[in-house]
């Protein structure tokens, strides 16, 4: 009984979380449908403008659980620049759970609207937020032969062009690095070797085809590259091997004692935009990824593992910088759930909004 108690408490660490982030969604999407009707006759800049505003919001309250609620503590290297930007957000890839993290550092910038992702392309399968994604300003793409270079850059120009800010997400390795992966992890050194680049040992090698894309279309509107490594503290055992990162429900459940984010900003005009300089360029800022890896979870000197070179400053998040954002969600959520044409309207935006969302990420991806 005791036992069953227990895990069954542990569960809703996640369950509590999950329901609250899901649960809202339809509340959201029919504000933001509101406002998008609302603005179609208004310039795109004022509809950006508003719409960051809204995905805000949303963004902050998701930042209150995986925060505030698990009470993570966040490690920053490095001098995150207090003036808004716009920039390319370039990580390594781990686990699910990397996504927060941008939201993490552009919450500290006050750019948490701004930020937009570069998704693997099933992801558009999301109920609601598969659709809602694309319209905010992410892009789809797949890999190898599939990769559409066309719509990526036209997607960018528009963006662009109608003066959206830009904070936006790249995981240039294109799949998670998990270390249980031992022959996705060899396919990748293998294809390093054949191709002449340094072997990395705690990072996949990265793909330049998104990134270079993304930095042609948008160079004379971008400001720097945020170059992150992100270490997650408890993926080291006890016999020394590294272990998987934690997954989005692991995360939430407070199975991550700290984070650690190696934040180095690279300014774009030190970046070659020919294609095989940009290569690289990519390759060597992976190098250094794998360096500062090596020292987290190789390092021999026990005050200097599980930590970056330099000095880490924790940066807790103001409970005031996402409680706000609850309350607008939760209040907007239970007023439809406490009537019967509310409860009819929210199931109805999940069921139509999900199945017209598919329709057009496939019609217009």
């Amino acid at each position: 009984m005791l036992l069953s108690l227990v895990v069954h408490t542990h569960s809703l660490r996640y369950w509590f979380p999950a329901t609250v982030m899901m649960g809202t969604a339809p509340a959201y999407m029919l504000s933001w449908g509101v406002w998008r009707l609302l603005s179609t006759v208004l310039p795109a800049r004022v509809y950006h403008r508003v719409d960051d505003r809204l995905y805000s919001i949303y963004q902050s309250m998701v930042l209150f659980f995986f925060e505030n609620y698990t009470g993570v503590e966040v490690v920053i290297y490095g001098d995150i620049p207090k003036n808004k930007e716009n920039v390319i957000y370039m990580s390594n890839h781990q686990c699910t759970a990397d996504w927060i993290i941008a939201d993490m550092l552009a919450i500290r910038q006050s750019a948490i609207g701004h930020v937009r992702y570069v998704l693997k392309d099933g992801l558009k399968w999301l109920p609601l937020y598969g659709w809602y994604f694309s319209q905010h300003g992410g892009i789809y793409v797949k890999r190898s032969a599939n990769f559409n270079e066309k719509a990526m850059k036209t997607k960018l120009h528009t963006q662009t062009q109608s003066g959206a800010p830009m904070y936006l997400v790249i995981f240039p390795e294109g799949t998670r690095y998990n270390p249980e992966l031992k022959k996705v992890i060899a396919d990748s050194q293998a294809f390093a070797t054949k191709e002449g680049l340094a072997v990395l040992k705690h990072t996949l090698t990265p793909r330049m085809k998104a990134s270079h894309v993304a930095m042609e279309s948008m160079k004379d509107h971008l400001n720097a590259v945020y170059d992150i490594t992100v270490a997650y503290e408890g993926t080291l055992d006890s016999s020394g091997q590294r272990r998987p990162a934690p997954s989005m429900p692991e995360f939430l459940c407070k199975e991550c004692p700290r984070v650690h984010i190696h934040f180095d900003r690279v300014d774009i005009k030190e970046i070659p935009p020919e294609p095989l300089f940009f290569r690289r360029w990519l390759h060597e800022r992976f190098e250094i990824k794998d360096r500062l890896l090596t020292d987290f979870y190789e390092s021999e000197d026990p005050e200097k593992i599980c930590r970056f070179p330099g000095e880490g400053k924790p940066s807790p998040l103001n409970l005031w910088k996402t409680i706000p954002s609850v309350t607008i969600l939760g209040g907007l959520t239970l007023p439809l759930l406490l009537t019967e044409n509310g409860r009819k309207l929210y199931v109805r935006t999940w069921v139509y909004g999900t199945l017209l969302g598919w329709l057009w990420v496939n019609v217009f991806p």
